[in-house]
Parts: structure tokens; C-alpha cells; sequence
């Protein structure tokens, strides 16, 4: 399974962003994607996740309330929707495949990785 994150730029405090990943190559259903991003110096951290009944999981409120995860099976792509982005949100952002419908916010738990977009958000 290859996975092509895209949709990522440079966006002012309160703009907006969507986040794509287009996934390719021999997907087995059910199958969970999710959003990671990685700040400079931090560790990677967990954003969200949707499996293949539509359900979803987000890292905490203030992700939830400003952010929504989505796929379309049918074109295999998933997106993320960022509203009111915060400098904070800054990071290069990674979608990860994994097989089953568990929604983790675990890395160790996802098989497959995109190479990242970049999201900069300026005060």
C-alpha cells in the first residue's frame, strides 16, 4: 500500500486547511487510515483516525472542535478538514494505514506511512 499526503501550505492563525491522502496499491477492507503530524524536535503525535464504518477518533477536544476526518472509499482517499488553525498546529502531517477497524492512536499500530505534507500556520 502506498499512501500520497498532499494539501498541506502556508495558512495565517484562523485560516483553513484540507489535508488529502490518497491511498494506491493492494488495500484490504476493513482497514483503518489516520492523521499523525511531527512538530520540529517533538515526537510524532497523533490527530485522528476513521475506519471503514465512518466512525472516528480524535486526539482531544481542541482537535475535535476544529478539525474533520473523512474518507471516500471509492477514490481509497481520506481527508482532513483544519479550520481555525492555530501556529501550534504547525508540523509535518502523515497519513498511516493499518488493517481492521480499531481505531489506535498508537504508530506502532500502523503498517503503512505517507511521506507528510507540511502545514505552517503563522500568527
Amino acid at each position: 500500500v502506498q499512501l500520497q499526503a498532499s494539501g498541506g501550505g502556508l495558512v495565517q492563525a484562523g485560516g483553513s486547511l484540507r489535508l488529502s491522502c490518497a491511498a494506491s496499491g493492494r488495500t484490504v477492507r476493513p482497514y483503518t487510515l489516520s492523521w499523525f503530524r511531527q512538530a520540529p524536535g517533538k515526537e510524532r503525535e497523533f490527530v485522528a483516525a476513521i475506519n471503514g464504518g465512518g466512525y472516528s477518533k480524535y486526539s482531544g477536544n481542541s482537535v475535535e472542535d476544529r478539525f474533520t476526518i473523512s474518507r471516500d472509499d471509492i477514490k481509497k482517499t481520506m481527508y482532513l478538514q483544519m479550520d481555525s488553525l492555530e501556529p501550534e498546529d504547525t508540523a509535518v502531517y502523515h497519513c498511516a494505514y493499518k488493517e481492521g477497524s480499531l481505531l489506535t492512536s498508537s504508530t506502532r499500530t500502523y503498517t503503512y506511512w505517507g511521506q507528510g505534507t507540511q502545514v505552517t500556520v503563522s500568527s
